[in-house]
């Protein structure tokens, strides 16, 4: 009788497991994605961006909190921070990386693992770098775009001579920390400078006071105009920047639109939010089963002019005709 109860069990409850086994794959199938994010900015400055990513991702299917999880990291500007971050979203065994805010964080991501697949953005060139090994073919597992390349400091420096054709002398503020971004712009800017008659002075701050007194020299050596290099740390000190450009009545062309619309006078330069569509659908991509090594580097298709009507007529200034019908959009 006992022998004949414990058959009974024993097909029970393996009959049991088998009905069991199919509902814990697909439980195990239907794990949220984790993906690292990982940034040199802070959580208010990507907002839009992040906004732009979750709709890409939701478009193909992955919604955070169901279908997939993203673990945030934010270095506010400490590019020093960028490894111990990315060390620790590789702890926690995220499917992908995406990196953002320059090539400091894409190289802390890269030095932080050969395996899990990063996304990147940043602006220059990946390849000179030594991100990738090519545009069309990345390698290994890193892809990503590029959100300056083909945007020099040049162009920034022709669009400012056009508004102020008389100004000799041009102030330039880098950000020291990174030689990557500043190195390069300084290159940039300094062949055509001299080819129009300009002066130009390099102006170095890599936190909040050295900006502001930065602006103090730039008043001191009487600089006519200035440019913001590309660089992270600024778009984090966006209204400080436009603050003390209007305070001091500079005009100042900067990289990204944010600063226009915050007050600053002109901005050039490739929209983020666009980017992010596209790191949204590599991602998704990615975690549906493509390499990140054959998927190739993309380059921004379309840089955008906006003027600030109000901050041109706060500082005197008119815009001229010819350079109004060059700008995607006009603040007034």
């Amino acid at each position: 009788m006992a022998v004949g109860i414990g058959r009974r069990q024993l097909i029970s409850a393996l009959g049991g497991a088998a009905a069991a086994w199919p509902l814990m794959a697909r439980a195990q199938q239907e794990q949220p994605s984790v993906i690292g994010f990982l940034s040199s900015r802070s959580p208010d400055v990507d907002e839009g961006i992040l906004a732009s990513f979750r709709q890409a991702l939701r478009s193909a299917g992955y919604i955070e909190g169901r279908t997939m999880l993203i673990e945030y990291r934010f270095a506010e500007g400490r590019y020093d921070r960028l490894p111990a971050m990315a060390a620790d979203l590789i702890s926690r065994k995220v499917a992908v990386l995406v990196t953002t805010g320059g090539v400091q964080s894409a190289l802390a991501a890269k030095g932080a693992t050969n395996t899990i697949p990063i996304v990147f953005t940043s602006g220059g060139d990946p390849v000179a770098e030594g991100l990738v090994q090519s545009l069309p073919h990345p390698g290994k597992n890193i892809t990503g775009i590029t959100t300056s390349f083909g945007e020099t400091t040049s162009k920034r420096l022709g669009l400012l001579n056009d508004l102020l054709p008389a100004a000799s002398i041009i102030a330039l503020l880098v950000n020291p920390v990174d030689p990557f971004i500043s190195g390069r712009e300084i290159r940039d800017i300094e062949a055509p400078a001299r080819s129009l008659g300009k002066r130009v002075e390099i102006l170095k701050a890599s936190n909040e006071s050295e900006i502001g007194r930065a602006f103090v020299s730039l008043v001191e050596m009487q600089a006519n105009a200035l440019i913001v290099a590309t660089d992270p740390l600024f778009l984090i000190q966006a209204k400080q920047l436009v603050s003390l450009a209007a305070g001091h009545s500079i005009p100042t062309l900067y990289f990204r639109r944010e600063f226009a619309d915050a007050g600053g006078l002109m901005s050039y330069g490739s929209s983020l939010v666009d980017a992010f569509r596209v790191v949204g659908n590599y991602v998704s991509r990615i975690l549906k089963g493509e390499k990140p090594g054959d998927l190739p580097v993309q380059l921004p298709t379309k840089f955008d002019l906006v003027i600030n009507l109000k901050t041109a007529k706060a500082l005197g200034l008119e815009i001229p005709p010819t350079l109004l019908a060059r700008a995607d959009e006009v603040i007034e």
